[in-house]
């Protein structure tokens, strides 16, 4: 019988949201030029932070005083989509070659992963539909969980699964969120719709795992969840590992230049890895 492949298992616990997104690009760097292992990262957010997508604009709807009021860091994702509240959730980033066990396309490798978190919430007693969606762009306002994109996760028609994806030669890295609760009058006010628009209506369509779930979760429950559908599912064996040296002081940099420079968030992308293609939402 052939050894299961190797990956490394990355559990980092609370970073602040500029690390987050500078350690996914240093570790999608790592995998592209070889120097690594494909990544399983399992991550947590202190303080809270809201991911704008790699070419979204703050005139899409974005209060900055209402973000520095609550608290809540602005950071722009290396992936594109739409904005995103990280709070209290599980997020997860895979960085790997596009190639088996993924389909190489980008469409290919999000519908595969879906499959993988539907395994886990099924785990945890959610039983999740994977609708195939439709390919978007950047919609104004919009905000990642109000509306199902390809490849998407519902539970009785609302959205409980956020990712975004990018590639970097033959790598890739996909990363997104599974909120288990969401405040709802804080995205309100964090993210204002247009002026009449129906708040009530907007977050229809909004999903988090706990509201669906007849028994309390907690992060540790799904995180366990996510790890053994990994496994199985790619017939992989994860390794516990930790961020090299030349990473985190690559991470550490891209943070210092961009994920965790004002101006660089604020004025839109101009480096940092703009030879990527990707989809999110």
């Amino acid at each position: 019988m052939a050894e299961q492949p190797v990956w490394r298992l990355i559990l980092s616990g609370y970073l602040s949201g500029a690390m987050n997104m500078a350690l996914d690009d240093a570790l999608l760097q790592a995998v592209a030029n070889g120097r690594s292992l494909p990544v399983l990262r399992l991550y947590r957010w202190r303080p809270a932070a809201l991911t704008l997508g790699y070419a979204q604009t703050l005139a899409a709807g974005i209060d900055l005083a209402s973000c520095r009021a609550a608290g809540v860091d602005i950071v722009r994702r290396p992936t594109g989509g739409r904005a995103v509240l990280h709070d209290h959730e599980v997020t997860y980033a895979v960085i790997a070659p596009a190639g088996p066990p993924f389909e190489r396309s980008i469409a290919g490798s999000y519908r595969v992963i879906a499959e993988i978190l539907r395994e886990a919430l099924d785990r945890c007693g959610l039983a999740a539909e994977l609708v195939a969606g439709q390919p978007r762009g950047e919609l104004g306002r919009a905000i990642c969980f109000t509306a199902p994109a390809q490849h998407e996760l519902l539970i009785a028609g609302c959205k409980v699964a956020g990712s975004a994806q990018k590639r970097r030669g033959a790598a890739f890295l996909q990363h997104g969120s599974l909120p288990l609760t969401l405040d709802l009058s804080l995205l309100q006010r964090l993210m204002p719709g247009a002026p009449g628009e129906d708040a009530a209506a907007r977050f229809e369509a909004v999903g988090w795992l706990q509201r669906f779930s007849a028994r309390p979760l907690d992060r540790d429950l799904i995180e366990a969840a996510l790890v053994a559908s990994f496994a199985d599912l790619l017939r992989v064996r994860l390794m516990a590992s930790t961020p090299t040296a030349g990473e985190l002081a690559e991470a550490e940099q891209l943070c210092a230049e961009c994920y965790g420079n004002p101006a660089w968030t604020l004025r839109g992308p101009d480096r940092c890895g703009t030879e990527s293609a990707g989809i999110g939402d």
